[in-house]
């Protein structure tokens, strides 16, 4: 599937798949719909504690490089996965604007290592950040009790209402610690749905510009 770089409202890139008319990031600014939705709405729960981050959709590693200049400011040691079925290319990784986006141009060099690493290894990018890239599709992902915080990322429902259903969703809550947390960029009734049917508490949150609500959930 034909796969074109393009600028987001913020001034960050992103990838969009003209087949599908569905960009990898919001059109409105791709860095502020990850700091609001997965940062402030997610990460931030965490604040000074040791947590382990399951990403659905790796992706471009936006997310990824977001959480690791966010767990040096927050002082959080990141077990963090990051599952993709189809990785992006090098050199469209090489195309991603964000540490400049970021003002984060010392930390290029991360944002290289994080693309540059072995798939299936867990890698150490630091001390307190360690980062394993799972090739693996979403519905054969099968962790129990392993994680803290979900970035659920997935393409749209429009393309692949497959990804939104209750059996992902289950998933999901096997795949969490108690306690845990999964936070969404979207609000469809559909999926707040499937999320209670699996056992999540939901709850709907302002959305990042551009779009009106997201919904978090949590493992109590």
């Amino acid at each position: 599937m034909k796969r074109e770089i393009v600028q987001t409202g913020d001034g960050s890139t992103t990838i969009h798949l003209p087949e599908w008319e569905e960009s990898y990031h919001s059109k409105h600014g791709a860095v502020q719909e990850a700091y609001h939705v997965f940062v402030h709405s997610g990460l931030s729960l965490f604040d000074g504690k040791s947590v382990a981050v399951l990403e659905i959709g790796f992706g471009t590693g936006l997310n990824t490089f977001i959480t690791w200049i966010e767990h040096q400011k927050r002082q959080q040691t990141i077990d963090y996965v990051g599952v993709e079925a189809y990785p992006v290319l090098p050199e469209e990784a090489a195309l991603m604007n964000y540490p400049s986006a970021l003002q984060a141009l010392e930390q290029q060099f991360i944002f290289e290592q994080m693309h540059a690493m072995e798939w299936e290894k867990a890698g150490k990018v630091s001390e307190q950040f360690t980062l394993t890239k799972r090739q693996q599709f979403f519905q054969d992902i099968a962790d129990v009790d392993r994680f803290d915080l979900v970035y659920f990322d997935a393409f749209g429902f429009r393309v692949q209402p497959e990804l939104w259903d209750v059996a992902i969703f289950q998933k999901m809550f096997t795949a969490l610690r108690k306690g845990g947390v999964l936070v969404t960029y979207a609000c469809r009734t559909s999926i707040k749905k499937a999320m209670l049917e699996v056992g999540f508490e939901v709850e709907k949150l302002p959305g990042a510009p551009g779009k009106r609500e997201m919904l978090r959930a949590f493992k109590k």
